[in-house]
């Protein structure tokens, strides 16, 4: 199987497990969920990266390294998506 298989295999089981749709997030958590984010460091780190694979110069441990800076993205992105859905819910009384 394919790591990009496998990613995308990890997010949808992730996603049945956060249910980013399910506005269930206190005020507080929400608002904790949406200050994650990475470091600048790491930004600059998977700017490097994707210059790497656009290039055709990626090792083996850069291709994990990048393939962790996407599950982890999808995870935030994920836990994002249900906190700006349950802060909705909060602020406006919407579902």
């Amino acid at each position: 199987m394919s790591s990009a298989a496998t990613i995308s295999i990890e997010s949808q089981i992730l996603a049945g497990v956060i249910a980013p749709t399910e506005p269930t997030l206190s005020e507080a958590a929400a608002r904790a969920m949406l200050a994650i984010s990475f470091s600048e460091t790491d930004r600059q780190r998977m700017r490097e990266l994707a210059e790497k694979a656009r290039n055709g110069e990626l090792t083996a441990e850069d291709r994990e390294w990048l393939d962790g800076y996407e599950k982890i993205g999808s995870l935030i992105g994920l836990l994002q998506s249900k906190a700006r859905i349950s802060l909705r819910k909060i602020t406006t009384g919407q579902s």
